[in-house]
């Protein structure tokens, strides 16, 4: 399997590359045609993708997928109709291809601009949601790029008639089909060979903990790590306990299955004997399992005893764990040790103890008095994201169009020469 996987891939590198030659150099008119016959396409075969949906999710139940990534996994009419008003906003953002960063002349009288560029081939790997496979078609083509696909085999289904009608809409806008294509070949053995695949110049794996293992093991092309999302939320001696229950709430209940959902509440000892047990009842109340440390169980008892993995799990359930602090350097100290650097919050009246906060967290998005759930491509004005990078090189936070860009330089002399 290996060995045709391989073969497969060298055939779509080869022809990615050819395509995103092309790409490269469409207008920004032609690019936004293609974008907006793709939502039509997504419009029109939504029975179509409706149908595939419905397969892969009784086979989802039937092998036992969990229900947040049966959550993940489901389509609806909106979701579709979501996909498609997604891909028209990506088309109505400005095109970053061929934008000035910086120019200047400098002592030479060389006139020089740094431009955006596409990255060129780009290889995805996420796992169940479907809705992923037409963001990202739809972010990759905007910003120049050609893009390699490989969803999940839980949503294959989908994924490929949803990759078919978005292919049809490319090549009736003139573009050439390599532009998006999708891996469809089973086995692990085929994403392993993706993460080889000479002709990316960059891998995105969108996924859990084992597939970026999977990546640090095998890829050898260079990759941008989008994060598993452990994120806190801080609940200060200072908190207004009118703001706690509805942002709480919010973090952890609102989609827990997504990256940025809260999974450790934190609470100053000071704050907890008036500010848990409202949360903690809010909670419970909306289904939520809670484990907490001794400190925290002595002040609401419905909790299970919360181990040492509960810190660095993320549960994307409805599971919370829940721990008292003594000070906001304890509660530094333990995002620090166990948060995966995504999104992390303080709920606090106390300006000073804020701003340590926003300085001294390191994580992509940095909140005071919010709900985690906003970290987001389309909540931060980047339209549809592929993802939330919890790396430091090239791109943090959010990925949109921008992010998926390079740059050049562009020199105009009249004759100089180097002294």
């Amino acid at each position: 399997m290996i060995m045709d996987a391989s073969l497969i891939l060298h055939e779509m590198g080869k022809r990615a590359r050819a395509s995103a030659a092309v790409l490269a150099q469409a207008s920004s008119a032609k690019k936004n045609e293609a974008l907006r016959a793709m939502a039509a396409a997504l419009r029109a075969h939504k029975d179509d993708i409706l149908e595939a949906n419905g397969r892969d999710m009784r086979g989802g139940e039937e092998n036992g997928l969990g229900q947040a990534m049966l959550e993940r996994l489901k389509l609806t009419e909106q979701r579709v109709e979501d996909m498609a008003v997604g891909i028209e906003e990506v088309a109505a953002l400005p095109d970053p291809i061929g934008q000035t960063v910086r120019g200047y002349v400098n002592s030479d009288g060389l006139e020089i601009a740094q431009v955006r560029v596409p990255l060129g081939v780009i290889g995805v790997i996420y796992e169940s949601r479907p809705n992923v496979t037409a963001d990202t078609a739809a972010l990759c083509l905007k910003s120049g790029n050609a893009v390699i696909l490989r969803g999940g085999s839980e949503a294959m289904d989908s994924s490929r008639v949803i990759v078919s009608a978005l292919i049809e809409a490319v090549s009736s806008a003139g573009l050439p089909e390599g532009c998006i294509q999708l891996l469809d070949v089973p086995g692990h053995e085929a994403t392993t060979a993706l993460m080889r695949l000479d002709d990316l110049d960059v891998l995105i794996p969108r996924g859990g903990r084992g597939l970026k293992k999977a990546v640090r093991e095998h890829c050898t092309v260079p990759c941008i790590m989008t994060g598993d999302g452990v994120c806190h939320t801080y609940i200060a001696a200072s908190a207004d306990p009118q703001m706690c229950v509805p942002i709480v709430i919010n973090a952890k209940t609102q989609r827990p299955s997504a990256c940025n959902a809260m999974e450790t509440l934190l609470i100053h000892k000071d704050a907890a004997p008036k500010v848990l047990p409202a949360v903690a009842n809010a909670l419970v109340a909306h289904g939520v399992e809670l484990r907490g440390d001794a400190a925290a169980r002595e002040i609401f008892a419905d909790m299970e005893p919360a181990a040492d993995e509960d810190w660095g799990t993320e549960h994307l359930d409805l599971i919370l764990s829940v721990k008292i602090v003594n000070s906001l350097d304890e509660a530094l100290a333990h995002i620090a040790r166990w948060g995966t650097g995504h999104s992390e919050s303080i709920l606090t009246t106390d300006y000073a103890e804020a701003e340590k906060f926003l300085d001294r967290v390191d994580a992509a998005a940095v909140y005071v008095n919010a709900s985690t759930r906003f970290t987001d491509g389309g909540v931060f004005g980047l339209g549809a994201e592929i993802g939330i990078s919890t790396q430091k090189l090239h791109a943090r936070g959010p990925m949109g169009i921008e992010q998926l860009t390079s740059t050049k330089y562009k020199i105009r002399g009249s004759g100089q020469i180097r002294r």
